[in-house]
């Protein structure tokens, strides 16, 4: 969603609607492959991708590295331009009650010299 969001491009919701039955239980990673290929359409890289997770559980120190593993991998990308954290909200609302997690994420994105301008 980050990606089509610095694009700018409709949202994810709109182009992966959850009323079409071929995206239930459809991996995830499908939809960041599309992502990739959107931005590549349009002359672009990652400059930067910055995930925070906000949870009280589970603790996913142990889960970071694989999960930054899994997203350079997508994006094509390098492990420095990459960064996971996690913090949790302090027993506030329903992400402190354990009743839901929030996951924000920040994507700066390069263009790619001699890549031809899109109207």
């Amino acid at each position: 969603d980050a990606i089509f969001g610095a694009l700018p491009l409709p949202d994810i919701g709109q182009v992966f609607q959850d009323t079409d039955p071929r995206w239930k239980g459809c991996d995830s990673s499908k939809f960041m492959e599309h992502a990739y290929e959107v931005m590549k359409y349009y002359g672009y890289q990652i400059g930067n991708v910055d995930v925070t997770l906000i949870l009280e559980r589970p603790k996913v120190a142990g889960f970071k590295p694989r999960m930054k593993e899994n997203i350079v991998r997508l994006l094509h990308t390098t492990d420095g331009r990459v960064n996971i954290k996690a913090r949790t909200h302090e027993r506030v609302d329903s992400v402190g009650e354990l009743r839901s997690l929030s996951c924000h994420v920040v994507v700066t994105l390069e263009k790619v010299v001699g890549a031809e301008e899109e109207d």
